[in-house]
């Protein structure tokens, strides 16, 4: 636990960075580009084979209009 205490007024331990990079999402191709990276993410550190074989991820939904959640409305509806 010495590795995560940190002297921030809000939180004796911090297991995250803090700085997130922000990206305005000014157009359907940025969107569309983030959306990939994402989804890319659990491939790229070895978790799944593809996108969409990821658990966690909304890949399937997009892929193959499968998914875990009912919740989920696709971006250009």
């Amino acid at each position: 636990m010495k590795e995560l205490l940190v002297g921030a007024k809000d939180r004796k331990y911090q297991v995250w960075e803090r700085n997130s990079l922000s990206v305005e999402l000014s157009g359907s191709n940025i969107f569309k580009q983030k959306l990939e990276y994402i989804h890319n993410n659990p491939m790229r550190a070895g978790l799944c084979r593809l996108p969409e074989d990821y658990e966690y991820s909304n890949a399937r939904f997009y892929e193959k209009n499968e998914g875990a959640w009912d919740f989920l409305n696709h971006y250009e509806e």
